[in-house]
């Protein structure tokens, strides 16, 4: 095994939404030999763009970004399957003698991809199929009770109403006959073969960042959200609040407003405090990860572009 300080590096740029990665990642693009790789849940969606905060036509015309644009909404979209094409992107672009630049806030994707993933069991179709036939009759908060008695610490952080992960977690307990709690603390041990600059955009006041999260979902409303997601649904009949992509920030609450169970003003509302919870669980992960070697800027800082232009100059130039 190589030596850290002998392994191709890669950039690695976190924070919370509205703490301005985007930006950042395109002075990095102006300075150094790097190509941009998205770690967005939310961007793997085709269509989804207002609401993701996705780089425009013209941005992605100039500063091509891997891994955006996927899969279209209707579909599923995992840590392992982003970790599999993440791998082989960086691997690309080093041997193209560049510096892959990791840039977003979907901090599992992060962690799956150094760390590796929890050791669970593939889906199994038939099971799959038995459990809905029984929502279909019982209600799905009837399962999840029996997942609260299988394995009351999944059930705990799961809504009652929560189909897709309850049917996991009943899943994993009935192939495994353990729970997926215990399971989730078992990662496959793997080697991350690159060294990693690694950058954290933390608010030295959260409450601009919250007055950030605010302006910028506002502008998303005003730039055509609600329209964005009435024509996704139109185009996939089959999604619901509980699809995966339907439950990103801003689209759940979208839904709700186009079935008219709730009107603008809560919209708004619901739209920032449900951005704000992201962003609370986004910066609570980085706490986490604290003793990885992150060094944190303050995203907050006018001369921030220069800070971490100088910082990865400087890592760099040790490689």
């Amino acid at each position: 095994m190589q030596k850290a300080s002998h392994l191709p590096p890669v950039i690695f740029l976190m924070g919370p939404t509205a703490s301005g990665k985007s930006r950042i990642a395109l002075n990095l693009v102006e300075r150094f030999p790097v190509e941009i790789v998205s770690v967005d849940s939310a961007q793997v969606y085709r269509h989804m763009n207002i609401g993701t905060a996705k780089p425009d036509r013209e941005t992605l015309a100039r500063v091509p970004h891997h891994l955006i644009d996927l899969i279209d909404p209707d579909r599923h979209y995992s840590a392992a399957q982003f970790r599999a094409e993440a791998l082989q992107r960086i691997d690309d672009i080093t041997r193209r003698n560049k510096i892959a630049l990791l840039v977003g806030g979907t901090m599992l994707y992060f962690r799956a991809l150094q760390q590796g993933l929890s050791v669970l069991p593939p889906a199994d179709a038939a099971l799959r199929l038995e459990l809905e036939k029984k929502a279909e009759t019982l209600g799905w908060p009837a399962l999840h009770r029996q997942l609260a008695g299988l394995d009351p610490e999944a059930a705990a952080r799961i809504k009652p109403a929560d189909s897709q992960r309850i049917q996991r977690a009943l899943e994993v307990c009935l192939l495994t006959q353990q729970t997926m709690s215990e399971l989730l603390k078992t990662t496959k041990q793997t080697d991350f073969p690159y060294r990693k600059i690694s950058l954290a955009l933390i608010p030295s006041e959260r409450s601009q960042l919250h007055r950030r999260i605010a302006q910028r979902f506002e502008a998303m409303l005003a730039a055509g959200l609600i329209d964005e997601v009435q024509a996704i649904r139109q185009r996939f009949p089959a999604l619901s609040t509980e699809s995966p992509a339907m439950r990103c920030v801003g689209y759940r609450q979208a839904c709700l407003y186009l079935d008219r169970q709730i009107d603008q003003t809560q919209l708004r509302d619901m739209g920032i405090f449900a951005t704000r919870q992201l962003a609370k669980r986004q910066l609570t992960w980085l706490r986490s990860m604290k003793d990885e070697g992150i060094r944190e800027f303050d995203c907050l800082a006018s001369d921030l572009a220069q800070q971490i232009c100088g910082y990865v100059q400087e890592k760099l130039w040790k490689c």
